[in-house]
């Protein structure tokens, strides 16, 4: 895993929200459910059982995943940083489409924090890539598989 995992202060408590749940109620509920499947005689041909550990397994491998990910996160909380109209990450990013006039919002996130429907954008997107480090009136040209698009960026908020 990388040294640090840039994620907002939201993408930490979702984070940790989700960690509680699995701990708290997830494991416990999967637990007993082996313990039912095995009152139920040979485990070999016991269908409940191996769905009840293989349901345990996923449970196990999501909780490691997401200690290491919270052990290894670099929370960037963007209302603590002056808005000086640059484009960092968790800055959200107020775009015109040159071309279309098109106007569109992205929030600069962290990867297990992008959602394109929801405007959220991995911080190791191209688009993302291209705004970070640019300011309020630039144009920035990016590189889409479509062919080249650019942007003015209109404002930048952090919000």
């Amino acid at each position: 895993m990388a040294d640090r995992v840039p994620m907002t202060k939201a993408g930490e408590i979702r984070l940790r929200e989700e960690l509680k749940k699995l701990k708290s109620e997830d494991r416990p509920r999967v637990i007993a459910a082996i313990s039912d499947a095995r009152e139920h005689g040979d485990l070999k041909e016991n269908a409940e059982y191996h769905a009840a550990r293989e349901q345990q397994s996923f449970i196990e491998g999501r909780i490691q995943e997401i200690e290491g990910k919270l052990s290894a996160a670099q929370v960037i909380d963007v209302h603590t940083i002056e808005n000086t109209g640059k484009v960092i990450f968790g800055t959200t990013v107020h775009l015109l489409n040159v071309d279309t006039d098109e106007q569109v919002i992205y929030q600069i996130v962290g990867e297990d924090e992008a959602d394109i429907k929801a405007g959220k954008l991995s911080i190791s997107s191209p688009i993302a890539r291209a705004l970070v480090g640019k300011s309020e009136g630039d144009v920035v040209a990016i590189r889409v598989p479509s062919g080249t698009v650019e942007y003015e960026i209109e404002q930048v908020e952090h919000i």
